[in-house]
């Protein structure tokens, strides 16, 4: 095993020692990965959250057991690939050892360590533009026409991870025109890759066309709720801030685009990566949605670096430069993770005020950072739920009704009562009512701002209504959660459902 094999290898390993050691045992998991873990149970072309690839992954982790370990590898592992990707790129730009280690290195101490301890379809995300740019390099190298297949191939992965990787060819095909590489446009092979993509991701296509195209209202809503909220040149910054210890390393490598020589007929990234951040914030993207962009740079900068450094110099700057990004890491370190109990964050806010942390979707601060207070709480909501069901004796006609999708997702996936399902209206949950059973009995599970803590809506149509339960988390997305049992339901519960799910299917 050669030295380079190694040192990839110590680096993959790294990577997920590291991964399962930045949450503390303080929190739970995050709201989406309980929806994402339910869509195992629903396996479908498309859902109205996501496309089907996060399912497919769900599927498998839900065969290998379900544990938190296993919903935990996956986005590690996607994030180590995406390390070996940059690897290779590296390698294949003429890339020496010195280089190979300090892109290694800037990818490891990123923000894909904060962004793969979630199990969302964010790394996975991160690792297709990575590859699709890598494909891009090995297609200018070479010309072969089998890398146009490929990069199909992963861009249809990619699509139906996350439908972001369009803003990946939106940019691009503007920078193919400004350069040399416009060529490809005349190659009769990238329209035979483009029908086989076409081809590839038509279940989905069809199953958005089944379904009205909820991606259009989710879009819609994400605009009017969420990115209204999103700053410009709060954008760039978090940009900064997600690769700050190997910012310097992208830019190098960006302008080395420019003027190194061996990378001019590379130059049509120098363009792409300019017309992909004037979409995402013309469109007022969310900071996140760009971090595909800046893996492959880390690969040209750690070239053209390691090339440009001076015979004398060498054995000084390179050890400067591959501790530098570690050392400008070490402040993220302590404030982008889960590693930190609630009341310690809530004790020593400065650091993640700094960074605009506590700052949520809705624009305003709160006393933690949005995707912790999204990781409190869920497992005694679960429990509650689970000692609230014990006292009801007709389970199997009993529905669990939840206001959000992150209710009930973590119950199913924290219960140990197998005999009923939560679901709910949100999300995709309102695809899954389990409308198939004689429903007898509502458990109603209700988030803080309730508009009907007496149950008035309820009470005609049930023998019986009354709060059986409280869950309290000051620190928690949702401080209190409250929970209902309606018993005994006096009219046609699956019928007043059934109006109320096409209700809402409609008016989305």
């Amino acid at each position: 095993m050669t030295k380079k094999t190694l040192l990839l290898l110590g680096f993959i390993i790294l990577k997920f020692v590291l991964q399962y050691s930045l949450i503390s045992t303080d929190y739970d998991l995050q709201r989406d990965e309980y929806l994402h873990l339910d869509q195992a149970h629903h396996l479908d072309w498309g859902y109205l959250s996501v496309p089907p690839f996060t399912s497919w992954i769900s599927y498998v982790i839900y065969l290998l057991g379900n544990s938190i370990f296993w919903v935990k590898f996956f986005p590690a592992l996607f994030g180590a690939l995406t390390i070996v990707v940059v690897w290779k790129a590296i390698e294949e730009l003429k890339g020496n050892l010195f280089a190979l280690v300090l892109g290694a290195t800037c990818v490891f101490f990123s923000a894909l360590l904060r962004l793969n301890t979630l199990y969302q379809p964010n790394s996975f995300d991160v690792f297709c533009w990575t590859t699709f740019y890598f494909i891009l390099i090995k297609y200018i190298n070479t010309e072969n026409k089998k890398w146009l297949f490929i990069g199909a191939i992963v861009f249809v992965f990619g699509f139906l991870n996350k439908y972001n990787i369009g803003f990946l060819i939106i940019g691009l095909i503007p920078a193919l025109v400004l350069t040399d590489q416009r060529k490809i446009f005349g190659q009769p092979k990238l329209y035979a890759a483009l029908v086989l993509g076409l081809l590839l991701i038509t279940p989905n296509l069809l199953w958005q066309y089944n379904n009205n195209f909820p991606v259009i209202h989710h879009l819609k809503e994400l605009a009017d709720t969420q990115l209204v909220y999103v700053d410009r040149f709060g954008f760039l910054k978090s940009q900064l801030l997600f690769f700050i210890g190997s910012f310097f390393v992208i830019v190098s490598g960006w302008l080395a685009l420019l003027l190194y020589k061996p990378f001019q007929k590379y130059k049509l990234f120098f363009w792409t990566i300019i017309f992909t951040l004037v979409v995402f914030m013309y469109f007022k993207a969310k900071d996140y949605y760009a971090i595909g962009l800046y893996p492959i740079y880390i690969s040209f900068g750690s070239v053209y670096l390691a090339n440009q450094l001076k015979e004398g110099w060498k054995r000084y700057l390179q050890p400067v430069l591959i501790v530098l990004p570690i050392l400008l890491f070490i402040p993220m370190y302590n404030a982008f993770f889960p590693n930190k109990s609630p009341e310690y964050i809530v004790n020593h806010a400065k650091p993640y005020q700094k960074f605009g942390l506590l700052r949520w979707e809705d624009g305003k601060d709160h006393l933690l950072p949005q995707d912790f207070a999204d990781m409190l709480g869920w497992k005694e909501l679960a429990m509650k739920v689970d000692s609230v069901c014990a006292t009801i004796p007709d389970l199997e006609h009993t529905l669990i009704l939840c206001d959000n999708y992150g209710q009930a997702g973590a119950i199913n996936y924290y219960t140990n009562n197998r005999k009923v399902v939560a679901s709910s209206f949100n999300a995709d949950y309102i695809d899954w009512l389990p409308l198939d059973m004689k429903i007898k009995n509502v458990v109603l599970v209700k988030e803080e701002g309730d508009d009907d803590p007496e149950r008035k809506v309820e009470k005609p149509l049930f023998n019986t209504v009354y709060l059986a339960g409280k869950r309290s988390n000051k620190y928690s997305r949702e401080p209190e959660i409250t929970i209902y049992v309606l018993k005994g339901a006096k009219v046609d519960i699956n019928k007043r459902i059934k109006e109320e799910m096409e209700e809402k299917k409609n008016y989305k």
